[in-house]
């Protein structure tokens, strides 16, 4: 399995994640989660891992602007991947998938470091 890193590439978590592993030299392929679409598959797996408060990003633009009973409506897990899966933009970036099967999200050099 190869690492794989699911975001939106004018994200600045993105870019300084791609940025860092690029100087790595680690091989990534990249998903945009806005052009190819969020993998229903994958989200459920990182749903399991993570967990959906983890994964869903109340903190940006995506979440601010949407409607207060759409915010409302997130309450569980099944509400949170409906979401996700509708609205890209509200997964906490970058997802990225480990050669080991291991999913973190967000940019952490440390933890990236540790992975690699």
């Amino acid at each position: 399995m190869s690492l794989i890193l699911y975001g939106i590439p004018n994200c600045d978590s993105v870019k300084r994640a791609r940025a860092w592993l690029a100087g790595q030299g680690a091989a990534v392929q990249f998903h945009d989660l806005k052009k190819a679409g969020v993998p229903a598959a994958a989200l459920d797996g990182w749903m399991a891992s993570v967990g959906w408060e983890r994964l869903l990003n109340r903190q940006g633009t995506t979440w601010r602007k949407l409607d207060q009973a759409s915010k409302s409506g997130v309450v569980d897990a099944a509400s949170a991947r409906s979401l996700m899966l509708a609205q890209a933009s509200v997964i906490r970036r970058p997802v990225v998938a480990w050669p080991d099967g291991a999913i973190s999200v967000g940019f952490d050099p440390a933890e990236f470091s540790r992975r690699l």
